[in-house]
């Protein structure tokens, strides 16, 4: 009973990741500055609030802790740079492939079982997926695209690479991957030239509103997310650990139609009764099937 709570206080958190999550493109549209001095920028704010909820961090350079930092520095300096070269839903979308790559792994690096129910989840998830976004997925930004899929490929990785870190501390991988990111992106942080996003530019071409809102990329879209992801990651599956999150994608347009005002078409609505059906058919039988 006390590992089917946990598993259920692990899917909550999950489901508050993704709507965390779900600001990013957003935010990464808002900001008038380079892609990958947005992505180190929003590393350094995450890796404070981690360091700050560690507090003393133990780094054992193991090669699942190494693996999940590289793996982590890929999906997330790669989404910020495919978000800038392509749509937001594109890169969301090409992103979310994830669950296919943890499908593909997880049996041979975790020993995870995928089920039949598991495989018909991703399909229809997917295939919803496909509606959403009908209108969206063009061959314009074809480089942002390719970025966004390898993107998802690492996103698989993360989850695989966290999950085999189960019985220790995740939160050391994340605070890496970090620092890697904030280290590839500082030359462009520094020599990027002034934009006119604000007439008052707060330092190289980032402006005051810009700095806030990167503030608030790093702590509320990155740092408090991945905090409580690494939470769950210890007790669901890897592949629970990237449907989950596919809620994100969903939630997006949402905050577009409020603050944008822009109408989802009707495909995009029926694309996303079909995902968030699945999603909760899936939780709902393999609850059953626990109890």
């Amino acid at each position: 009973m006390k590992s089917e709570n946990k598993h259920r206080q692990a899917i909550i958190l999950l489901i508050i990741t993704a709507i965390l999550w779900s600001a990013g493109g957003l935010l990464i549209k808002l900001i008038e500055w380079n892609s990958v001095a947005i992505a180190g920028g929003r590393s350094f704010f995450a890796a404070l609030i981690l360091f700050a909820y560690v507090r003393k961090p133990q780094f054992t350079w193991s090669k699942d802790q190494l693996a999940a930092a590289f793996s982590y520095a890929f999906c997330c300096g790669l989404f910020v740079i495919a978000t800038k070269l392509t749509t937001a839903a594109n890169a969301i979308v090409l992103q979310y492939t994830g669950p296919i790559y943890v499908a593909l792994l997880s049996g041979w690096l975790l020993q995870e079982r995928i089920s039949r129910l598991d495989w018909l989840t991703i399909t229809v998830v997917l295939a919803g997926m496909a509606l959403f976004f009908a209108d969206e997925l063009t061959i314009q930004g074809m480089t942002g695209n390719i970025i966004a899929i390898i993107s998802g490929i690492s996103f698989a990785c993360l989850a695989i690479f966290l999950r085999k870190q189960k019985n220790s501390s995740t939160i050391e991988s994340l605070i890496l991957g970090n620092i890697i990111i904030f280290i590839c992106a500082l030359p462009y942080m520094i020599s990027f030239s002034p934009n006119t996003f604000n007439e008052i530019p707060f330092s190289n071409g980032l402006s005051y509103l810009g700095f806030y809102l990167l503030c608030i990329l790093g702590i509320f879209q990155l740092g408090i997310p991945y905090i409580l992801y690494g939470k769950a990651i210890k007790y669901v599956s890897a592949l629970e650990a990237t449907l989950l999150p596919i809620l994100e994608p969903l939630l997006n347009p949402i905050w577009v139609l409020l603050i944008m005002q822009e109408e989802p078409s009707p495909l995009s609505i029926i694309g996303g009764i079909i995902v968030v059906t699945a999603i909760t058919a899936r939780g709902i039988i393999q609850s059953r099937h626990i109890s």
